[in-house]
This record gives C-alpha cells, structure tokens and sequence, in this order.
C-alpha cells in the first residue's frame, strides 16, 4: 500500500494477533520512532549476537555472554590503560598549577664507601690554576644553560623523547667552546 507523497517506501502487511500487537505496539514506542525500525533493531540484535529465538538450549546464549564479557574486559583494559598513562598524569599537572602546590620528595642519596686513594701532591702554578678555574666556571655556565633548556616530551603513542630548545647559533657556540677546552 502506497500513501501518496506521504512516504518513499511501500508497506506490506503482517497479521498478528491483537495482543501480540498491542504489545509489540507498547514496546516499539520505547525503543524506536516506527514499528518498522523496532523490529529492524530486532532482527540486527539477534543477527549480531547469534541468537536463535526458536533455539531453547541455553549453550547458544552462554556462548554469546561470554564473547560479550570478554569484550568488554578487554574494553576496560583499554581504559585502564588509557587512565594510568593519559588522564591521571593529566590531572596532576593540572592540579599542580591550579594549587600552585608542588608535591616535594626527599631525594634519596646513596652514600658510598670512600675509597682512600693514594695522595698525591701536585703543584700548579697561580696563574694555569685560575685560568683552570675560569675556563671550567664557564663551561659549568654553558652547560647549565643548555640543560636548563632541554625538555621531556612524552607523547601519546611512542617513547619520550629529549627536545633541546636552543636556537642553532646558541648551539654552534656551545660546540667551539668544547673545542676550544
């Protein structure tokens, strides 16, 4: 049967029985807008799931509970996942800045056994000592700067990495000192 202009599609008919009707009717309007798209998602759910409705055995649907229980075990995995590395590492940064707080922990510090070593008395003159000196305060400097710019990318998907945030002329410098040294 075809409405004119009211519908692309045409209809066919189905008898059922007045109280089957009325039930499917009541549940169609909870589920779907037409009779017709209720009893498409009928049909997808028992497709995707691999149910039988005539089937009585309950193996079938045990079956189908388990595939589903471990899909969605491997779902929370993923999420898990997701919530270790991401979203909680995320939400402490955050709330670091928004407090101003940072957590402080106590640096452990070995304590090795010195070793006595032999002493051994070496003479520099004045002069080669504070050139010494100077050249290494320097180069601490240098070094420092560059490590002070120097930052910990850790993304998404691969391995943290170091990025060096210095600009080309600043590192060629760095270079002709530890050349000059």
């Amino acid at each position: 049967m075809i409405v004119k202009g009211k519908y692309r599609y045409s209809y066919s008919t189905i008898n059922l029985k007045t109280g089957v009707a009325n039930r499917f009717r009541k549940f169609s309007k909870r589920v779907a807008p037409s009779h017709s798209e209720t009893l498409q998602k009928m049909m997808d759910f028992f497709q995707w799931h691999g149910f039988d409705p005539s089937e009585r055995s309950s193996k079938g649907i045990l079956d189908e509970i388990q595939k589903n229980r471990k899909r969605m075990e491997a779902a929370i995995a993923i999420i898990r996942d997701i919530e270790i590395t991401q979203t909680k590492p995320t939400n402490a940064i955050l709330h670091a800045l928004l407090e101003q707080k940072i957590k402080d922990e106590p640096v452990r510090k070995e304590q090795r056994p010195l070793k006595k070593e032999p002493e051994i008395e070496i003479t520099v003159p004045r002069i080669r000592y504070e050139r010494l000196m100077d050249k290494m305060g320097m180069l601490k400097r240098e070094s420092q700067y560059v490590v002070d710019h120097i930052t910990l990318i850790k993304p998404s998907f691969g391995k943290p990495y170091l990025k060096l945030e210095i600009t080309e002329g600043e590192l060629e410098n760095y270079k002709r000192t530890l050349q000059n040294l």
